[in-house]
Parts: structure tokens; sequence; C-alpha cells
């Protein structure tokens, strides 16, 4: 059997068990319900138990859910998710290597616009700038959205933006935290990265054909390898407690769809400031930036209609920086 249809077998063994979550579910039927036989059962009850969800099993009666588990299956999505576009097709994953990399394939597959990737866990989840994203099991939310926006790729830097702050106001209300915006994809929480986001294009000259958008939030670590410690952590790390990640995420998508819908009626102005009234990188920062031909030093001044980063340099010149990290100096 494929990682596919076992993820979507094992998305239904836990439909079954939420929607019995009262009752002992007999083994034969679970079993005759997913067409398999008990032995198959067996194992993939021993899966979801791998991934942190609580399976009951009780001797001559059947399965229970301890607890309802925090797993982010479509129907556990569609039955929370207000109607709109985003998250039309959800294709979630237990294990993954990379949900951009599945939203690519969606999205050459022809995915209509708000198709959706989600994965429990990633192999080789993708940051900004070649980097890779840890991606704990069952502790943070990876997404990828596809978008097949009416914008001329000129537009597409404000598609980071307006991410980001739709993300960085959830991750506030829900955490009770100030969240803090760097320029171009990082949400942070006192001082420390907890979200990031990572978008693609692919595009004509004069047209967009898809964007890919993928954010990683790490939600409920409750730690970080050591080599990241200084500059990332967790929600759970910050406000000492955990979040359920599927409300995490109903929230953002909502944010993120109410946004888009304002950004395409009003213009990319409504994204750009609000953008500025949250973050503190947008003016007035002292900052250095990196990228693959050298590093600069200036003070941020403010950010272009477009969503571009203006430095004013040392020598009092203005730049536009159009990528690169930007980090405190």
């Amino acid at each position: 059997m494929s990682e596919p249809t076992l993820d979507r077998r094992l998305d239904r063994l836990i439909d079954l068990l939420a929607e019995n979550a009262t009752v002992v579910v007999s083994g034969t039927r679970l079993a005759a319900e997913l067409r398999v036989p008990q032995s198959t059962l067996w194992g993939w009850i021993d899966r979801l138990r791998s991934i942190g969800v609580e399976v009951r099993g009780l001797p001559g009666s059947g399965y229970q859910l301890a607890k309802m588990p925090d797993v982010l299956t479509p129907q556990a999505i569609r039955h929370r998710l207000h109607r709109g576009q985003f998250g039309c097709r959800i294709h979630h994953h237990y294990k993954i290597d990379s949900t951009m990399n599945e939203a690519a394939r969606l999205a050459a597959a022809g995915a209509p616009h708000g198709a959706l990737a989600v994965a429990e866990e990633q192999t080789a989840g993708r940051g900004r700038l070649g980097r890779s994203w840890f991606s704990e099991r069952t502790a943070g939310i990876y997404f990828t959205l596809v978008l097949r926006p009416s914008l001329s790729p000129a537009a597409a830097p404000v598609l980071t933006l307006w991410a980001g702050v739709a993300l960085a106001e959830v991750l506030s209300e829900t955490s009770g935290l100030p969240m803090d915006l760097r320029w171009p994809n990082d949400v942070l929480v006192n001082g420390k990265k907890c979200a990031g986001i990572l978008v693609e294009m692919t595009a004509e000259p004069e047209k967009i054909s898809h964007v890919l958008v993928g954010l990683g939030i790490n939600a409920n670590h409750s730690e970080i390898p050591r080599e990241l410690a200084a500059e990332a952590t967790s929600l759970r790390l910050e406000a000492g407690r955990s979040f359920s990640r599927l409300e995490l995420l109903i929230a953002v998508l909502e944010r993120m769809e109410s946004y888009y819908n304002r950004f395409q009626e009003q213009g990319a102005g409504i994204v750009v400031r609000r953008f500025c009234e949250i973050s503190s990188y947008a003016q007035g920062k002292r900052v250095k930036v990196t990228d693959g031909s050298g590093v600069v030093s200036g003070v941020t001044a403010g950010l272009t209609p477009e969503g571009v980063l203006l430095l004013r340099r040392d020598d009092g010149r203005t730049e536009k920086i159009l990528s690169g990290q930007v980090r405190p100096e």
C-alpha cells in the first residue's frame, strides 16, 4: 500500500474512533469498516500510538480513544473551517519530505486555488535561502497552500508579508504574547523565531501561474535543538502551556483568507501598513543584511508600497533590500 493511500486509511481510522469516542468499538467492526484484516488493523493502531494518539485497547471488547487526538485530519479540519477557498482540498500526511514539495506536485497536477498540503512530520522541511526547517513530529504545524492569484509577478513580495501579518495576529491572540515580524518572513516572540514563511512562485513575464505559501509554526515543541536554541523557540516554551494545533491551523487559515480577500479588493497597502504596525524591524532598527554578495549595515527606513525593505546606509544612501537575511547589528 502506498504511503498516500495508507495516510487516507489512518485518517479514516482516527475519524471512526472520534465519531464513536464515548463507546468501545470492536476490532471486528473497525476492520470491516476499513476493509482490512484484523492483523492489519492492529498494526495501524500501533502506528497511531507511535505518533501520540492515545488509543485504549480493551481485551475482548475493542478500542476507544483515551482523549480526542490533536491530529490534522481532513475531516477534523473541514468540520471546523468556515466555508471559503482555503482548504477546499486537503492532502494530509503523517510523514512526508516537505509540504512545499507536495504542494508543488499538486500544483503541477492542476490543484485548485486554496488546495492545502499538511503534515504531522517533515523529514526535509525547507526554509528560506536554502535552509532546513526543524519539524518535530506532531509538535508543530507544517502546511503549504497552493494559490492561483490574479496578480502580476511584481506583487509577489507582498504575499510573504500578507502571510506574516495573518500569522502574527493569530499567534498573539492565541498565546497572549506580543509577536514581532522580521522582514520578510520571520515571526518572533521574545526576540526568537517561533514561525516562518516560505513563498515560491511559478510565473510567466506578465502572469503568475501559481504560488506556494508554506508555513511552519513551532507550537508545542518542549525543547529546541541546541544548535537552534539561540534563535528559535516555541509557543509552548514561551507561554508555559500547550496549544491545540487544530484550532491554531483553523484560525491561521481563516485569517489568511480574510486578509487575502481584502488585499485583492483594496491593494497591497493594507498589508504593508499592518506589517509596519506589528514589526519593530520595519522602521528605525539598526540591522545588518547578509546576502550572496556580502553584508551591508544601516537603519531600516520603512517599506516600499510593494513591500520591499528600505535601508539607510551609514554613508547616507537609501538602498532597496530585495532579499537576504536581516539581523540586528
